[in-house]
């Protein structure tokens, strides 16, 4: 008889687990503290807000529910939505998403609505390639997670704000999420900036993770930040004007045998983007992109402006048609395209034929290199176009 009823309360918990809509149940958690209205399964705000949820974790450890929530917020005024992974658990899955909701409610949303309502704000002047643009942040609390309660919260994005002053460009918002984890002798320092992320912003976190000292348990700090550029955005070009760009670009590149084809792409692009200067940005960087995400070296966050009187190093954050080829990037591998079609535009990068060269330098001497083992700083490129101005 017990084994029977032992096979029956499995049967009953699997019963539970598959009628349980973990998504469907964290939407109607948040909305029952926004307010807002549930429709095709995310949550309409006002002011143009969308909130989408997934759920990819959702497991039971020694009768407890673990579970990874992940709260997607869009908006028009968004060039890449907002995404905030959130970890939680409970007794109950119910528990367990009432938690997710909470977290984000209390942190990334309470931040948003501080940036609609223009509440405690901090302003900031961010100088930009000789312009000046003006700036109000707004922070949450952080979130910490197995911190002694005797321990005073340390406002993490504090000890970043003047090197996130160099990732801030022209855009109207930029979000910034900065997660700190250390478990015995492991440390994690990740920094986002409009979800891309930025090795170099490590490097002044790293000396407050240290002292934390060597965590017996798990201990964790999160934290958001808004930036709202307070005059509107002012770039000739559109997000959806650079995809299509690095689409036909994509499309035409894996096609190219000959200079005549290069020439008619670039004069194609130009056509379908309606800027020269666009169009150069475009067609310098999908090779180059292209081959950061397939070749494997390791890159920095900077890219390097030739001009006659030298280089001006930005951020790869501050020039926004960057990431949007990016995106399309993505997008173009994610249809498993032929190997033959993503060498041809690979080899035709700089970043390829630098590695080539010092890979083959380091075989005449006897020596192996992998991409792995390289680290390029970030990106040169120039161009000579007429009043070519950096959006």
């Amino acid at each position: 008889m017990a084994l029977f009823k032992k096979k029956n309360q499995k049967n009953e918990a699997s019963a539970q687990e598959q009628t349980f809509d973990a998504k469907l149940a964290a939407l109607e958690a948040l909305n029952a503290k926004l307010n807002g209205t549930l429709y095709d399964n995310c949550i309409i705000m006002p002011r143009g807000y969308t909130i989408d949820i997934t759920v990819p974790r959702n497991e039971l450890h020694e009768d407890i529910y673990v579970m990874q929530v992940v709260f997607v917020v869009r908006n028009d005024d968004f060039d890449e939505p907002l995404i905030a992974p959130v970890d939680a658990q409970g007794k109950t899955e119910q528990e367990a998403v009432e938690m997710a909701a909470q977290i984000f409610f209390g942190g990334v949303w309470h931040t948003i609505d501080q940036a609609n309502q223009k509440k405690n704000g901090q302003h900031l002047l961010i100088d930009y390639l000789g312009q000046h643009y003006e700036f109000d942040m707004y922070a949450q609390s952080v979130v910490r997670i197995g911190v002694e309660e005797s321990k005073q919260p340390t406002m993490l994005v504090e000890l970043i704000k003047n090197e996130l002053a160099r990732y801030i460009g022209s855009k109207k918002y930029y979000w910034v999420r900065i997660y700190l984890a250390s478990f015995k002798e492991k440390k994690l320092i990740e920094v986002r900036v409009n979800g891309s992320v930025c090795n170099d912003l490590k490097k002044p976190l790293e000396e407050y993770v240290e002292s934390w000292g060597e965590c017996e348990n798990f201990v964790c700090e999160k934290q958001y930040a808004i930036f709202v550029q307070t005059e509107d955005d002012q770039c000739p070009f559109k997000k959806e004007t650079v995809m299509k760009g690095a689409k036909y670009a994509l499309e035409k590149m894996v096609e190219i045998k000959s200079r005549e084809d290069y020439e008619a792409m670039a004069k194609g692009l130009v056509d379908e983007v309606g800027d020269q200067s666009l169009a150069a940005e475009i067609r310098i960087f999908v090779p180059e992109i292209l081959a950061k995400m397939t070749l494997g070296y390791r890159e920095g966050d900077s890219l390097f402006f030739i001009t006659d009187e030298g280089n001006i190093e930005i951020k790869k954050t501050q020039l926004r048609s960057y990431f949007y080829i990016q995106q399309a990037i993505l997008e173009f591998l994610n249809t498993r395209p032929a190997q033959e079609a993503v060498q041809n535009i690979v080899f035709n990068s700089v970043a390829f034929r630098e590695m080539k060269k010092t890979m083959d330098a380091a075989k005449e001497q006897g020596k192996e290199i992998k991409p792995s083992d390289l680290f390029v700083p970030g990106t040169s490129y120039k161009i000579a176009e007429p009043g070519y101005k950096i959006w």
